[in-house]
């Protein structure tokens, strides 16, 4: 029986310490597509992606630059891609989560296997050489993944306010399922800190090693991507390109400048959002599943809380979700073990 699916792919902070190695676990027969990444990045002057991956321990300084993030997500996220059964699962769409939406555009085929290492790389350096801004994470939900009542709208309208303080910058990042990710200056973040209570004895939770993505103040990266990076790098996308705004890009009808452009100009600067996404992945293709790949599990949570937010299947709960997972699975991440053999 073929299942339908709609792949996602994740974004930064997914390759951690239990990352470490992921490659070599799973895809040491991908050796020749690996020798071809490493060849791109020892031309770049950079530390080959097989070196940071099998090295003896995992350092967070390291391993979690955006120059050196970047490309190992991308590595292990595409090849879990190529090693999806095509046999048994019918892959209807793409998605992916911030940084995600660069690995999507591989495996949907906008961008070649090196096109993809290329802008992924591209953008992670930059990204990292200037680490304008920060990131911090806070959630609008409850422990059963329903909307606390009028929550976003009160951290919104807070983060609204302290940007129009002077000297602080705060603005919307990405919307991820039941949270909110937050990007601006040490005066905004700091401000949002002192102001918002802490919940789950976590957040609001900054994130290290991350810019003010998704924002204005990365107009300057942004302008660089597009002087690095061409469109002629871009082509025709064979499987449906879900973004960050709920489009779709059609395969064979894609206006490729456009793409170009919204990939390195509006997708930089702009807030993400990515329930809007899996909203739009859900209701338009109603695939059988989710799969999302790996490094990583984190980026289960927010699909599986966006999909209960868009009330998709029924659900309306964590439970009803779970309840629904434990009977069909509808939702595998290659990143755990126990689930990637369902797909592979």
């Amino acid at each position: 029986m073929t299942l339908t699916a709609v792949v996602v792919a994740p974004g930064r902070g997914t390759y951690n310490k239990t990352e470490l190695g992921y490659l070599l676990r799973h895809h040491a027969k991908r050796r020749a597509l690996f020798d071809t990444f490493d060849d791109f990045r020892r031309s770049q002057g950079q530390e080959t992606i097989s070196e940071l991956d099998e090295a003896p321990r995992f350092i967070g300084s390291k391993h979690t630059r955006g120059d050196n993030a970047s490309p190992l997500i991308y590595s292990c996220a595409y090849s879990d891609f190529l090693a999806i059964d095509r046999d048994r699962i019918d892959i209807v769409a793409v998605t992916g989560n911030s940084m995600g939406w660069y690995i999507a555009l591989a495996c949907a085929g906008a961008l070649n296997d090196l096109g993809g290492l290329q802008v992924v790389n591209t953008m992670g350096t930059l990204m990292q050489d200037h680490l304008i801004g920060e990131q911090l994470i806070y959630p609008f939900v409850n422990d059963n993944w329903q909307p606390v009542p009028a929550q976003q709208q009160d951290i919104l309208a807070t983060v609204a306010r302290i940007n129009a303080l002077p000297d602080h910058v705060l603005d919307l990042s990405i919307d991820l399922g039941g949270m909110l990710v937050l990007a601006g200056n040490d005066l905004g973040l700091a401000a949002f800190e002192r102001e918002m209570p802490r919940v789950q004895d976590r957040f609001p939770m900054r994130l290290p090693n991350h810019a003010g993505f998704h924002t204005a103040l990365q107009e300057p990266v942004a302008a660089l991507g597009r002087q690095a990076l061409s469109e002629d790098l871009f082509r025709q996308p064979s499987l449906p390109l879900v973004d960050g705004r709920g489009g779709v890009w059609w395969p064979h009808s894609s206006h490729l400048p456009a793409l170009w452009d919204y990939t390195l100009n509006h997708q930089v600067v702009k807030s993400y959002d990515f329930t809007a996404a899996i909203r739009t992945a859900a209701r338009e293709f109603m695939p059988d599943l989710f799969i999302v790949l790996g490094p990583g599990t984190t980026l289960g949570g927010a699909v599986a809380q966006s999909l209960v937010l868009s009330n998709w299947r029924g659900w309306d709960t964590k439970n009803a979700f779970q309840q629904e997972q434990s009977q069909n699975m509808r939702l595998v991440s290659m990143g755990n073990p126990d689930q990637r053999d369902f797909v592979t």
